[in-house]
């Protein structure tokens, strides 16, 4: 809930794809407060709808759409489609339910250009979990690699990518930065641990770090995922703890976390790819390289986008959902079957 990211992309949907700029447009000061102080009492967003929040949602993702096309002179009937994921509020897949704030109707109007949103949607409607859904990009982006590789995603939530030619296999590994976030802003009024600086110059308590990695979630078989509160409960165990051994804690109980992965996919990767907000921590990315004993690199050493990955991805996806093809896959998100998805609104 830190901004908007908005990128542009060339792509047929399928293996053509040529990446475009990207930009984080930060939310309003005033919107992302509600939007925080929603989350306390995210259980209501599965029996009432709040329209007023939707709509102020929908008019920051169509106005930053608007600024990033007029901020890199891009020609607005150049564009085919905005592919619009929304903002998360509760995502509950075992009981079949979503919910991501976006209406594409208001979306498609303020910006006069289709929209394609609901992405997740008809995947969780067929008993799949909605998500993640950039395996599929991940696999375009990657099809010249030789395998296998895993792309870790760092963002409130962690999730990997494992390819190596035709398997493809996703899942959420646990959490990513949410905790620490939540952490930093609780105890000194901060959006996050910079750099995990504060981590740096903390010690984990392996006791609390034990009691984290008990979850039942990490036994569980992919597919599977998360919300972004899932762990909540579980860390008022760091309560206790000073400020820099909380940070370490949850900072080395992503970096477990992540390393867990590794008991659901065939064999260790030999190279990994990390994009998300969570790669410019370093404690986390030294953590990772040391427990994994392999090269860990932020996607910009293939020439990627990371603070772009997820707006490329959706604008990937919303190609794909205008020519009905899968967005998610059985090893991916445990749906039956391949599964399109996504609703296109166009301008009134």
């Amino acid at each position: 809930m830190d901004g908007i990211d908005v990128a542009a992309l060339t792509t047929d949907g399928l293996d053509h794809v040529v990446l475009g700029p990207s930009a984080t447009f930060d939310y309003p000061e005033t919107l992302r407060s509600d939007l925080l102080a929603h989350l306390a009492e995210a259980g209501r967003f599965e029996t009432e709808s709040f329209p007023e929040l939707e709509a102020a949602v929908t008019e920051a993702h169509a106005d930053a759409a608007l600024r990033f096309i007029h901020s890199f002179g891009i020609v607005r009937d150049d564009v085919a489609v905005i592919g619009m994921h929304g903002q998360t509020m509760l995502h509950r897949p075992e009981r079949r339910f979503t919910c991501q704030l976006g209406n594409g109707q208001q979306a498609a109007n303020r910006t006069g250009l289709p929209v394609v949103c609901r992405f997740r949607h008809a995947d969780v409607a067929a008993g799949g979990q909605g998500a993640p859904l950039v395996p599929v990009f991940h696999r375009a982006l990657a099809a010249q690699m030789k395998g296998p590789i895993m792309v870790l995603n760092l963002g409130g939530v962690a999730n990997v990518t494992y390819i190596d030619g035709d398997t493809l296999i996703a899942f959420d590994t646990g959490p990513a930065s949410a905790l620490i976030d939540d952490f930093m802003r609780r105890r000194r009024g901060v959006a996050m641990d910079r750099g995990g600086e504060l981590a740096a110059a903390g010690q984990a308590d392996q006791k609390v770090l034990g009691a984290l990695l008990s979850h039942s979630y990490f036994a569980r078989k992919p597919p599977k995922s998360l919300d972004r509160n899932d762990f909540h409960t579980w860390s008022s165990a760091i309560d206790g703890l000073s400020d820099a051994d909380g940070a370490a804690t949850l900072t080395r109980f992503t970096v477990e976390s992540v390393t867990a992965a590794l008991r659901h996919v065939p064999c260790a990767p030999r190279r990994w790819l990390v994009t998300g907000g969570g790669r410019h921590n370093c404690a986390i990315m030294v953590g990772l390289e040391q427990a994994l004993a392999v090269t860990v690199d932020p996607v910009e050493a293939v020439g990627w986008d990371g603070n772009g990955m997820e707006a490329h991805c959706f604008g990937y996806l919303a190609v794909r959902s205008l020519r009905g093809q899968p967005l998610s896959f059985p090893g991916t998100t445990g749906v039956p079957r391949p599964m399109p998805g996504g609703e296109l609104f166009r301008p009134a």
